[in-house]
């Protein structure tokens, strides 16, 4: 119970509530959609200019030379859960709208989250360096490597993985990153000393493309495609997701032969999913109409991720301390 009352006073959370409340209340339709997507495309940007300020440089090149531990991170983010959001979208068609049944397998295309994976290692006792590095080069990788995989995997017939988006991706996305990186030398002391502030940056534009996506669902009516029976479908579904994302990660990461400080980077580095990467991205691949179903399991992943990470890095914390 103190999980679920820690994990819905969350700042993160309670602003992807205020979001979709408010596109469930004033969607963003006709010309203001127009409008609302310019300004989400805008912020988008301007998240990923300082990403690539606040990413050190080192860091990145530093793990490119512990390839024994984020090689099979990778592997396992981006092929392991993968696999498993393509079994989980087929078996979501039983019981959920298609396109929500889709979202399972975007999900399991998604990298990392670098803030909540990093603050529960750190809670839990491990290896906090290898989940800061191994965080950070998921989610870069993530930018290139989810569009393609997902569209692979059957999710180009809704989403659009064509030279266009590709475009949009290297210009919102790609290019930003790469001129934070250039600039790094000048703003890292800067933005490390506003870290706490700059937070707000991540949740605000998070929100706003999670608004202008369920403005579009909310205008197709999600609300009359799902019904009750659907609803626990997707949370049982979603539950089990996370089950197998976490007991999955852990026994990888035994059978790798890694360290517990290790074990447990791994464990929150490759079964914490990135709703900041989920959302924006849904944003250039999804049109309007679509995202916001698409999006479902994901920002419902990312609470239910939170509820059991805090028990489990307690757990694993006194078993660091043993």
């Amino acid at each position: 119970m103190r999980s679920l009352v820690s994990a819905i006073f969350d700042p993160m959370i309670r602003v992807l509530l205020i979001a979709t409340g408010l596109a469930v209340i004033l969607p963003a339709t006709g010309d203001a959609r127009g409008v609302v997507q310019t300004i989400s495309n805008f912020a988008i940007f301007v998240l990923f200019l300082v990403n690539g300020m606040r990413i050190a440089r080192a860091d990145i090149f530093k793990g490119f030379t512990n390839w024994h531990f984020f090689l099979p991170l990778g592997i396992w983010v981006f092929g392991v859960m993968a696999m498993a959001g393509l079994g989980f979208s087929m078996l979501a068609q039983n019981g959920l709208p298609p396109l929500i049944a889709l979202g399972f397998l975007y999900l399991g295309t998604l990298p990392s989250t670098i803030q909540s994976a990093t603050s529960y290692t750190t809670i839990a006792g491990g290896n906090v360096a290898l989940s800061v590095i191994g965080a950070a080069l998921i989610n870069i990788a993530g930018v290139f490597i989810t569009a393609p995989l997902f569209g692979f995997l059957g999710g180009g017939a809704v989403a659009d993985t064509g030279p266009d988006v590709i475009v949009r991706i290297a210009l919102l996305l790609v290019l930003p990153f790469v001129i934070g990186q250039a600039v790094q030398g000048w703003t890292f002391d800067w933005i490390k000393q506003r870290r706490d502030r700059i937070v707000w940056l991540d949740r605000i534009v998070i929100a706003i493309a999670v608004y202008v996506a369920f403005s579009g669902a909310v205008e197709q009516g999600i609300g009359r495609d799902l019904s009750l029976t659907g609803m626990a479908w997707l949370v049982g579904l979603t539950i089990a997701f996370l089950l197998v994302a976490n007991a999955g990660a852990w026994l990888a990461s035994a059978a790798l032969g890694l360290k517990l400080g290790d074990r447990i980077a791994f464990l929150f580095a490759g079964s914490q999913k990135s709703v900041a990467i989920g959302a924006p991205l849904a944003a250039l691949l999804f049109p309007p109409e679509a995202a916001g179903f698409v999006i479902a399991p994901l920002l419902l992943y990312h609470l239910l991720q939170l509820m059991i990470a805090a028990p489990v890095s307690s757990r694993l914390a006194s078993l660091a301390r043993n």
